[in-house]
């Protein structure tokens, strides 16, 4: 099961919620993936879809909250045979109707609410609402990103007033959710794994949030060991490079002048580097027979390297 199918399946089995919040979240869950049709006089409202947990949770919160018990059947795809898809219907046209005013999704008259701002949704009042209606969009039409992977957080929706309120109570939890046009849909999305693990709490999923955390700890401790090896790497090969170099320079006033000719400040440097190629600078330092520290030390190689210059370019030092 992927991470994304974990989540929606804890979602699916959140219990002990208010009344209010439960209508917030069949609000979403209806508006994303359900469809309401107007038959006659009267309204009918089918829900589709391939995962069992958001069928599981449309079917409980209408009976517990309507003390209803919708029609439940299921169908396989032509083509894809293992897939089964689950219909969940209220056909009862007063029990559709009653269900729809209660959910705020139409008005007096019987006129579908569908462009609503969070400010005019009766059901959105509250912050636990809120949260209850985020919490219904993702089991709808949302999806995750196993975060050993990558770290993605996305909600589909057919229409951008939909998108926008999504949007819009991301932005009231202090979330910064963008909005992509993907062929005909409006995707909302997270790609930062620290507002990524902020919506996990908000909606509920705190295993799932518990999960991802620890992948994230993993993964920052294994970069924070991965740049520290890199950069250790590098300044050993920096260090190499720099020695191989010294060592050129004093094999060069060896072989022409020789290392005699030399004041014995630089002379005994010299020798420390040619005896001991990988020592480092403090080591060199200590070797001498006066000890010298790790500025002084660099200080004669720099003039040992500028003397040997001298000796390519002008023949003396």
């Amino acid at each position: 099961m992927s991470f994304s199918s974990e989540t929606k399946e804890e979602l699916s089995r959140i219990g002990d919620q208010e009344r209010h919040c439960m209508i917030s979240e069949l609000s979403a869950i209806i508006s994303l993936c359900g469809k309401v049709t107007r038959e006659g006089t009267g309204y009918s409202i089918v829900l589709h879809t391939e995962n069992v947990a958001v069928a599981r949770r449309f079917y409980t919160l209408i009976r517990q909250t309507f003390d209803y018990q919708p029609e439940v059947s299921t169908t396989r795809h032509n083509y894809l045979k293992k897939n089964r898809y689950y219909m969940i219907s209220i056909r009862n046209r007063s029990m559709a109707l009653k269900v729809l005013k209660t959910l705020a999704q139409i008005d007096n008259l019987g006129r579908l609410q569908e462009d609503r701002s969070i400010r005019d949704n009766p059901v959105l009042q509250r912050t636990c609402c809120q949260r209850a209606y985020l919490r219904g969009a993702f089991l709808s039409a949302g999806s995750i990103t196993d975060p050993e992977k990558n770290y993605h957080f996305e909600i589909v929706c057919q229409r951008e007033d939909l998108a926008d309120q999504i949007r819009d109570l991301f932005d009231n939890f202090g979330l910064e959710a963008k909005i992509v046009v993907r062929k005909r849909y409006y995707v909302v999305y997270l790609k930062e794994g620290t507002m990524i693990s902020d919506t996990l709490n908000i909606i509920g999923a705190h295993i799932s949030l518990m999960k991802f955390e620890n992948v994230r700890i993993l993964k920052d401790v294994r970069n924070s060991v991965n740049r520290r090896v890199n950069c250790e790497a590098a300044n050993i090969n920096k260090t190499v490079s720099a020695a191989r170099r010294q060592i050129e320079d004093i094999e060069y006033i060896k072989n022409t002048v020789g290392l005699d000719q030399l004041p014995v400040n630089l002379r005994d440097v010299a020798w420390a580097r040619l005896e001991d190629p990988e020592a480092a600078l403090k080591e060199l330092g200590a070797m001498l027979q006066k000890p010298l520290g790790k500025s002084g030390v660099n200080h004669r190689l720099r003039k040992l390297s500028s003397i040997a210059q001298n000796i390519r370019e002008y023949g003396h030092m």
